[in-house]
């Protein structure tokens, strides 16, 4: 057993790997020694079991489009370039749909040099179609924050489906911490299914990627009346960010149901929700990711907000698995979606240690034991 450095662990604690994912307790020790600090405190409910969540400051900036600063200028240069128009999040505002915002943080970074980041929707956020993606000062790709990055953090947000409110604290986005890049392999991956059942099915070898397992769409229509997901109406009115268990659904989405073929037609720019065929297992030790857009299943987006903490899906009665909820957005042309069908794949990961704290109702997790689901915000 490697122990780990005390910036990462407290000096009573050890990492079971040298490499990994960093869980809630090691988050929680870079807050306190200020490798990852903030102007309001970093409190331990904005720390999940293998990620941070980032609140947004007390401004915006819309600007006329998305931006890379690249390896020469800050975010900040970018957006005096660009004339951006400065908008007062600190008692709330409307982030109109198909319009593009950057929004400054509250988290500010300084990591040290093996330690690297990367960023996601949080699951809510994506189930909105949000469009939202972290920046960092002279970045040359959007969502990963290099090995020893030092400074500010920024959010790109899009609303794509429905106008939002937002404000000052609002929590969109999510950032995981990495130590070293351990390497995911395919013979880890098989020992890693027959210990913990990842997926409630029995895959063939060949379909096991390097590190990573199929997903399919479930269209069968089995059970909750045939509903095999919901499709974001055009004309709504706005959604505020922070207002749980609010919304009527069919306000908001047009419900679909199983046809006699069991297939569904995306049309381009629609957007829908839908849910795995698999039931989810992400045993304590690690977590998941679903690759959001796979060129080699068709040219549609599956999933906006990929991140799977440590205990989603999991129980030691095995009666806790959980659905993957696909966010599904076709691009370009229609495409023909069939039940079983491969829409995506699953990449596990593991952690330096065990987080003190897992996924589900004992930390006000909102997707527990989840089959096919909206976000929060939507009534019962």
């Amino acid at each position: 057993m490697a122990q780990a450095s005390s910036t990462l662990f407290p000096p009573d604690q050890a990492a079971q790997h040298t490499t990994g994912i960093l869980p809630f307790q090691a988050i929680r020790q870079l807050a306190r020694v200020g490798d990852l600090r903030a102007a309001a405190e970093i409190t331990d409910a904005q720390i999940q079991p293998a990620s941070v969540d980032l609140r947004l400051g007390e401004v915006a900036y819309r600007v006329r489009s998305s931006f890379l600063p690249g390896p020469h200028a800050t975010v900040q240069q970018k957006l005096d370039q660009l004339g951006a128009t400065r908008i007062d999040l600190t008692d709330g505002a409307i982030l109109e749909r198909g319009n593009v915002y950057i929004v400054p943080l509250q988290e500010h970074l300084q990591l040290k040099s093996d330690i690297s980041g990367l960023c996601n929707p949080k699951s809510s956020t994506g189930r909105l179609n949000i469009f939202t993606r972290v920046i960092t000062d002279n970045a040359v790709e959007f969502e990963r924050i290099r090995r020893g990055y030092r400074g500010p953090l920024y959010a790109e947000i899009s609303p794509c489906a429905f106008s939002v409110v937002v404000r000052t604290g609002s929590r969109l986005n999510q950032l995981r911490l990495r130590r070293g890049a351990p390497v995911a392999s395919k013979a880890a991956l098989e020992r890693l299914m027959e210990e913990a059942k990842l997926l409630d099915v029995d895959l063939d070898r060949e379909a096991l990627g390097k590190g990573s397992l199929p997903m399919s769409v479930d269209l069968s229509g089995e059970g909750d009346n045939g509903l095999v997901g919901y499709r974001a109406k055009k004309h709504t009115d706005v959604i505020d960010f922070d207002r749980i268990a609010h919304y009527p659904i069919d306000e908001y989405w047009e419900r679909i149901h199983a046809t006699a073929r069991r297939d569904l037609i995306l049309d381009p720019n629609e957007f829908y929700i839908l849910a795995s065929k698999e039931t989810v297992s992400v045993p304590p030790d690690h977590a998941a990711e679903m690759v959001a857009y796979d060129t080699l299943v068709g040219e549609f987006r599956v999933h906006y907000a990929g991140f799977f903490d440590p205990g989603f899906g999991h129980s030691e009665d095995g009666q806790g698995r959980a659905k993957g909820v696909l966010e599904v957005r076709s691009h370009d042309v229609p495409f023909l979606l069939e039940d079983a069908q491969i829409v995506g794949r699953l990449v596990f990961e593991r952690l330096l240690a065990v987080p003190e704290k897992l996924y589900g109702p004992s930390i006000g997790s909102s997707y527990q034991r989840q089959g096919l689901a909206l976000s929060k915000h939507f009534r019962p």
